[in-house]
């Protein structure tokens, strides 16, 4: 069961188990996660899950494919590493993810 760390603007800190094929996304909605809007359900048709994945975990995690770079326009101060939250399934690999949660959602 991989565990995450989503980061908030401030600096707390939310450590969760989650299930190995969800994503970082469901893993949030799941555990109360805040700030995590996923307004879409998932669908990458918003930005209301962005993120930013920690720089130790990026190549790991890779980039966005072609849609979410699309979606990741609409999003909060999108810079390297962001990506949908929704658009991130988790494996045993991306055990001790770290996510920071942006200030606020589009």
């Amino acid at each position: 069961m991989p565990k995450i760390t989503y980061v908030s603007h401030d600096g707390k800190t939310h450590e969760v188990d989650a299930q190995e094929g969800a994503t970082v996304m469901e893993a949030a909605i799941k555990n109360s996660i805040p700030g995590i809007e996923a307004e879409c359900g998932g669908a990458c048709a918003c930005a209301t899950c962005h993120v930013y994945v920690d720089s130790d975990w990026q190549d790991k995690v890779g980039g966005p494919e072609i849609m979410e770079e699309d979606m990741l326009d609409f999003a909060f101060e999108p810079k390297t590493g962001s990506r949908l939250s929704c658009q991130v399934k988790l494996t045993a690999e991306l055990d001790g993810l770290i996510v920071t949660v942006p200030e606020r959602q589009a």
